[in-house]
C-alpha cells in the first residue's frame, strides 16, 4: 500500500496551463505506479489550459465547481461529479468561467517509457 496524503502531495507545472495549481496523487514523483498516474488541479476564475493534444489518454472528473472543456469544435460544461474522456491525440482546452475555484480529478497513464519493464 502506498499512501499519499493530500497536505503533502507534490505540486507540479505543465506548459499551456495558467492559473492552476496541480498536485499528484499516486504516480511519478508521487510514488510508484505501473500503468497510470492521478492528479489534482485547481484552476482558479479565468484559469485553464490552451488548446492542445498529447499521446496519452485523459480522462476527467469535476469535483467542485464548473470546468469547461473544449475538443475546438465542440464544447460542453462539466459540474461537479461530471466526467469526461480526450482519447488520444485529440485537442482540448479546460476553463473555468466561474467566480469561483473549481477543481478536477486526472487519470492518465504512463508513457511506455515511464512503465516497469514486463516479466522481470
Amino acid at each position: 500500500m502506498h499512501v499519499v496524503r493530500f497536505a503533502e502531495a507534490p505540486g507540479y507545472d505543465a506548459p499551456g496551463h495558467h492559473d492552476m495549481k496541480m498536485v499528484r496523487l499516486q504516480g511519478r514523483e508521487a510514488g510508484p505506479a505501473e500503468t497510470m498516474w492521478i492528479g489534482v488541479s485547481v484552476i482558479a476564475p479565468d484559469g485553464g489550459t490552451v488548446l492542445s493534444a498529447s499521446p496519452q489518454e485523459k480522462m476527467y472528473v469535476v469535483l467542485e465547481g464548473e470546468v469547461h472543456v473544449s475538443n475546438g469544435s465542440e464544447e460542453v460544461v462539466l459540474g461537479r461529479w461530471d466526467s469526461c474522456r480526450i482519447e488520444p491525440g485529440e485537442d482540448r482546452r479546460l476553463t473555468n468561467r466561474s467566480k469561483t475555484p473549481a477543481s478536477l480529478l486526472l487519470v492518465m497513464p504512463l508513457s511506455a517509457e515511464e512503465r516497469p519493464a514486463q516479466g522481470r
